[in-house]
Formats: structure tokens, C-alpha cells, sequence
């Protein structure tokens, strides 16, 4: 086990590069499995998610190679295995991903109960219900044994837009016969890059960006190369480090076009930003100041589907709104563990009071201090990360393998700001 030590308190200032987004590589390297052709994929994130997807991959009979630091070279040509690993599977959630896939191309798959984030509950109904729409059936048991003889195009309206489940859907509906059409489909970034992938090796998908998709069947899919773009929440947890610590940073190769939402959200917290092109510049020395509503009214942050601010950024919120001076309501609205982790903020000497599962009022600002930690899971982790940089003392963060499940080599990018983090060996 290994564990983080860090002194807290000093700006962090220079220029940093995101890694690839975490989701689209995982997303992307499940669609490999449709072809028999070499994909290469590049900006490749380094993370134990997408190590550990590839291991599930390796196990079923796919070739695997890191042709560069950030590219894979994937060759599903003769799927050896249908059924997982399930002790693999139990470590990453985008293992459900591999089910439209594996339907797709060879008619049946044994897939073991997902893992990852301890953040509520994460239900896969939809995943099913829209692959049993496409002709699958489904037995559950302590897994999901799936099998079809002819994937059958549907009109298809998910009863969430579920993000993992609009990406099952359309993978499996690409060798569906006829037309599918995906109504309320999901329609983040990351979603609209495997939909254009797809279509780059010969997918027939229209609607890209829109909440309906339509997708028309075909008999092969080539292969091809696929650049995988920033991950837009690492960029927006890199603005939270900034300007807690009231350091200047240069996110280069930011993709802005991403950060609309976020921007506005923590504009509300006073945090400014500017858009450089591709690139996304954070002053030094912000005040960071709760900015109310008309006439005075209390403002909040609160989570949704694209192009709402994402979900996966509220614990950042939180940790940014402890440096704000003024009062704002947090509102998780997806997941009824994520604001769990705020006791952990508490401790430090933060003024949060936690209302119920989704709401958490935070009053700023409040000077915090080290403390001995443990990371619940990659988001919490990381803003557990962002609030050990800003306070006083040294802390410690423990179980620090989810943070690593989501950024590549964090302590290193931290240290080359200025940041006084080691990774110990407990």
C-alpha cells in the first residue's frame, strides 16, 4: 500500500498538461472488440482504470501492445473467451461496457457484477433494457449471461440518460439489423467522440451531440486511429488547485469547448479563467468570493446531464467553496453517496453542514489544517488532494490507489507546480 504526504500551504504556479479523458479511453477501447482490424488509439491516459480494462481484454484473447508512452495498438481478431474475469471486473465499472460489444460481435457474453466508486447506488437497468430491446436476453444471477442470435434494430427510449449505457447501446446497434434509433441518449463529450470513432471505421451513426441517435446497421467495421481528447474534469480540477492555492496555471491543450458549464459553475466561487486558444490560463491571487443571486438569495451548484456541470466535479466544487468567502448550497443530485467524503473536510476545519445525501451547505471562507486521510474514491480523492495543497501543516492521504484509477502520475504533475507531495510506501 502506498500513501501520499503532503505539506500544504504554498501556491502552485507553472504549466501543466491534462491527461487523455478517462471515460472516452475506456469507452473507446471497448469499441475495439467490434473490429478484427488493428485500432490504434493515442493520448492514452496511463491510469489503473485503463490498465485494468486492458488486462480484462488480454484475458479474452485481444493483442495488446503500448506502441508509445500514451498509444495503444489493439487487435481483437479472435476473441479466445466470452466469459470475464470477475476479479478483474470487480475493479473498474466500464467493464459493463464490453456487453454491446461482445453482443455484437460473437452472440453471447458472461459478464460478472461491475465494481468501481463507492458513491451510491449505479444501476445497470438500463444498460439492460436497451440490449434486451435489441433482441438480447439476459439471465441475472451473481452476473449477467447475455446471448442473442440476431441483434434487431428498435426505436429505443432510455429511461435515463445514462452515459455508459447510451455507448453499450450504440455499440451493439451498429451490427443490429435495420435502423436504431437511441431517444434521451446521453451526449457528453466523451459520447460524441465514440460515435464519431465508430463512424471514422465505418459506422452509419447520425445525431452526434443532439439526445437522439440513429443508427443503422451494418455487416463489418474496419480499423482506424482515434486521438482520444483532455479530460475535462482533470482541467477543471487543475482550475480548483489554482486558485485555492492562489497559484497562476497554464492548462495547456485544455479543450475549452468542454468547460462551459464548469466555468459558469465556479464562476460562482469567484474563480475566473481565461480562454488561449486551445489553452486555459488561471490568474494568481484570486479573491474568491461567493457571487449571490439576485437580491440576494443564496446561490448553488448543482450536478446534471451534459451540458450540465458534471457530477464528477462536486467534490471539487466543495473543496473550492470552503475558499470562498460567503455561503452556497452544494446539490449532488445523481448519487447519494458522492457528498459523503465532507466529514473528512470537517475534520480539517471546514464549515460544511451536510443537509441530507444531496445537499450540503458550505460556508466559506475557513482556514484549513493537515490531517491523517483515506480516499474514498478517484473524485473525492482528488479533492482531498486539492485541500491538503491549500492547508496548513502536513497531511497524509491514504488509499491512494483511486486516486491513481483516474489520474496519471498526479504527484508528479503537482510536484512540477511546487507542490510538496511524496508517494510513501506505507
Amino acid at each position: 500500500m502506498e500513501k501520499f504526504v503532503i505539506e500544504g500551504g504554498h501556491p502552485l504556479s507553472g504549466v501543466v498538461v491534462p491527461s487523455g479523458n478517462k471515460n472516452g479511453a475506456l469507452a473507446l477501447l471497448a469499441a475495439t472488440l467490434l473490429t478484427d482490424q488493428q485500432v490504434v488509439l493515442k493520448n492514452v491516459p496511463r491510469i489503473k482504470d485503463v490498465k485494468t480494462m486492458l488486462a480484462i481484454m488480454a484475458d479474452i484473447g485481444v493483442d495488446i501492445e503500448w506502441s508509445g508512452e500514451h498509444e495503444v495498438t489493439v487487435q481483437a481478431k479472435d476473441l479466445t473467451a466470452t466469459r470475464l474475469d470477475p476479479n478483474l471486473c470487480r475493479e473498474i465499472r466500464a467493464s459493463m461496457l464490453l456487453a454491446g460489444p461482445m453482443l455484437a460481435r460473437c452472440g453471447h457474453i458472461y459478464l460478472p457484477l461491475p465494481g468501481g466508486d463507492v458513491i451510491g447506488r449505479r444501476r445497470v437497468d438500463t444498460h439492460l433494457a436497451a440490449l434486451r430491446a435489441l433482441g438480447a436476453e439476459i439471465e441475472i444471477d451473481s452476473g449477467y449471461k447475455m446471448q442473442v442470435d440476431k441483434l434487431q434494430g428498435q426505436d429505443i427510449l432510455l429511461d435515463e440518460a445514462s452515459v455508459t449505457g447510451t455507448e453499450n447501446v450504440i455499440m451493439a446497434a451498429c451490427f443490429a439489423e435495420g435502423t436504431t434509433t437511441v431517444r434521451n441518449a446521453a451526449c457528453e463529450p466523451h459520447v460524441q467522440e465514440l460515435a464519431r470513432f465508430l463512424n471514422s471505421i465505418g459506422a452509419q451513426i447520425s445525431g452526434i451531440g443532439s439526445n437522439t441517435l440513429t443508427i443503422q446497421g451494418v455487416k463489418k467495421l474496419r480499423g482506424g486511429t482515434c486521438r482520444i481528447a483532455s479530460d475535462y474534469i482533470e482541467v477543471g480540477s487543475f482550475i480548483g488547485l489554482a486558485a485555492v492555492t492562489h497559484g497562476e496555471l497554464l492548462i495547456k491543450k485544455a479543450a475549452p469547448e468542454h468547460l462551459r458549464m464548469i466555468r459558469l459553475a465556479l464562476g460562482r466561487l469567484g474563480i475566473r479563467v481565461e480562454i488561449r486558444g486551445e489553452d486555459v490560463f488561471v490568474p494568481a491571487e484570486q479573491e474568491l468570493r461567493v457571487v449571490p443571486e439576485a437580491h440576494g438569495a443564496v446561490p448553488k451548484i448543482d450536478d446534471g446531464i451534459w451540458p450540465a456541470f458534471p457530477t464528477d466535479m462536486m467534490s471539487i466544487a466543495v473543496v473550492a467553496a470552503t475558499q470562498a468567502a460567503g455561503t452556497i448550497l452544494i446539490h449532488e443530485k445523481m448519487y447519494e453517496g458522492r457528498l459523503y467524503f465532507v466529514d473528512k473536510l470537517i475534520s480539517m476545519g471546514a464549515r460544511i453542514i451536510l443537509c441530507d445525501p444531496y445537499r450540503a451547505v458550505v460556508v466559506g471562507p475557513s482556514r484549513l489544517h493537515g490531517e491523517q486521510l483515506e480516499s474514498p474514491d478517484i473524485r473525492a480523492g482528488m479533492a482531498l488532494l486539492i485541500a491538503t495543497l491549500c492547508a496548513e501543516g502536513v497531511s497524509e492521504i491514504r488509499n491512494i490507489g483511486q486516486i491513481d484509477r483516474g489520474y496519471e502520475r498526479i504527484e508528479e504533475k503537482l510536484q512540477a507546480l511546487g507542490a510538496r507531495i511524496e508517494r510513501v510506501k506505507e
